[in-house]
């Protein structure tokens, strides 16, 4: 039944708290693999790790958590969760070895995974149904801020402590929701109890799903199908997804419930998640690495540049809410959210080396605003046929789309930018002559330089070939990423059109469980 007053807000403070703790871990780690070599004595390959372990345990939960809620309650599932999820982290803080660490991730994500789903599940039962956009949109600050200021806590934390606090910051915080969960939250029903466990289910998805993550985020370093495990992992990820699908349809109390398919909104919904965690995350990764590895930009600065567009998410999310629940369709809001993301990748496309801090300000406020103006619409039409138990599988399903939407996101630009970084380095290669000018002239400017500085001709002439290749290296991957970011612009205007087709609805309604 929904909840009213002030114990609604403590409620919502609650799960969002909690899904703070899995999406902040989610990037939290990646400025930190530098110190935790350093300190584990791990290659950077071997670290890696940290970050693959949690994507697939995280991932393999999420379709699972709507089954796990049913089976026992989703207040005592969401309470497991945080607790185990804040021991990991004092687990990991505490490690002494990169076994260990990855060990504990693994469980972190695995608690992880019962977070974010039964979190937005518990967060659409509290709230009434004429207010659920609201509530939508406040579960989107979290889904969306948490991702973007995970490496800006994250450098603040290395720069001023050690490694492990990035994971005993989650101890407060952890024990905090883990009271509140106990206090404010009411039990849903038990659907499954007594049920018989989809045992078989749960293997294949664990193996389908587990083995399609760790292709994605190890693929590109492995050279894909050239490695052999990988090449394994991808038969693994075909013939484990086609039992799996098989054995839900057929069972009759399957751990992913795919009936839910037949909602039209739904099933194109979960595609719509899948764009939306591809431009996200797509767009967070390639961004850090443009601006420190070209620009020459610290992580610190990289995430402080980040953070004002996080507070615009903020700011818009509540707004985005109060438009849905004044009737203004979730289909224009999408529409205007995927100009908005292809306006950031456009100007972004026009960067050049000399850009500066100030000049990325407008593209991530708008990246910002238009993230914000998305997540809400997009879960709104994607969820808005379910009830009942339903909706943590919708939840649960929809989330685990925009996590692997973000996984090929990241392979697949990671890929295009190392094929196209070759293919741009020959065009750039063929006005490197003795007929070009203007490469004449810059090659004169680097001899005359050094000679200068009192190297001798043929000293400066070396020095000038390796001047000049480190200029092209530069310029080609600078004209690279201009054009992956429209790449990336063009993608979402290419997902408009699919909103249309889910329902059309002056006032999106979730329909929640009431009891």
């Amino acid at each position: 039944m929904a909840e009213h007053g002030l114990r609604k807000w403590i409620i919502t403070l609650t799960v969002i708290m909690a899904s703070l703790l899995e999406l902040i871990d989610t990037t939290i780690v990646n400025v930190a693999l530098p110190d935790i070599m350093g300190n584990l004595g791990a290659t950077l390959e071997d670290a890696g790790w940290l970050i693959t372990g949690y994507a697939v345990a995280n991932v393999i939960v999420l379709p699972m958590s709507g089954w796990l809620g049913d089976r026992f309650g989703r207040k005592n599932y969401f309470l497991t969760s945080i607790i185990v999820f804040t021991l990991a982290s004092i687990l990991c803080g505490n490690s002494t070895s990169l076994e260990e660490l990855v060990a504990f991730r693994i469980l972190q994500g695995l608690a992880g995974g019962g977070l974010l789903s039964t979190a937005q599940a518990i967060l659409l039962e509290t709230w009434p149904r004429e207010e659920v956009g609201m509530a939508t949109a406040l579960f989107g600050l979290g889904a969306v801020f948490g991702p973007t200021v995970g490496p800006t806590i994250g450098g603040f934390i290395v720069d001023n402590k050690s490694w492990p606090y990035i994971f005993y910051v989650n101890i407060p915080v952890g024990a905090l929701a883990a009271f509140l969960v106990t206090t404010f939250v009411k039990e849903s029903p038990k659907y499954g109890k007594g049920q018989p466990v989809d045992w078989w289910g749960i293997l294949l998805l664990a193996i389908g799903v587990g083995s399609l993550q760790v292709v994605l985020e190890k693929g590109e370093t492995e050279d894909w199908f050239a490695t052999p495990y990988i090449a394994v992992l991808t038969v693994a990820t075909i013939l484990a997804a086609i039992a799996f699908i098989w054995r839900e349809l057929s069972t009759d109390h399957p751990v992913v419930n795919f009936r839910i398919l037949k909602y039209r909104s739904f099933t194109i919904g979960i595609f719509t998640s899948f764009a939306l965690g591809f431009a996200l995350y797509g767009s967070m990764f390639t961004f850090p690495v443009f601006c420190q590895n070209l620009l020459g930009f610290t992580a610190q600065q990289t995430g402080e540049l980040m953070f004002p567009g996080g507070l615009a998410t903020i700011c818009m999310m509540p707004f985005v809410g109060m438009m849905l629940k004044k009737g203004v369709p979730a289909q224009i809001l999408a529409s205007g959210g995927f100009i908005l993301f292809f306006v950031f990748s456009w100007m972004l496309s026009s960067s050049t080396l000399e850009s500066g801090t100030g000049d990325f300000f407008w593209p991530l406020i708008i990246r910002g605003l238009g993230m914000s103006i998305l997540f809400v619409p997009l879960t709104t039409l994607g969820i808005q046929d379910l009830h009942g138990k339903d909706i943590g599988q919708g939840a649960g399903l929809n989330n685990m789309m925009r996590q692997l939407g973000g996984s090929f996101g990241v392979a697949i630009l990671t890929t295009l930018i190392h094929v196209n970084s070759g293919k741009n380095r020959n065009i750039l290669l063929e006005n490197i002559n003795n007929y070009n000018t203007p490469f004449l002239e810059r090659k004169q400017a680097y001899l005359q330089g050094f000679m200068s500085k009192g190297f001798s001709a043929f000293d400066a002439e070396q020095m000038a070939n390796r001047a000049m290749e480190g200029a092209i290296a530069k310029q080609t991957m600078l004209v690279t990423y201009d054009n992956i970011y429209l790449l990336v612009g063009v993608f979402v205007l290419c997902c408009i059109p699919l909103v249309y087709l889910q329902k059309f609805k002056k006032k999106a309604v979730i329909p929640v469980d009431v009891h």
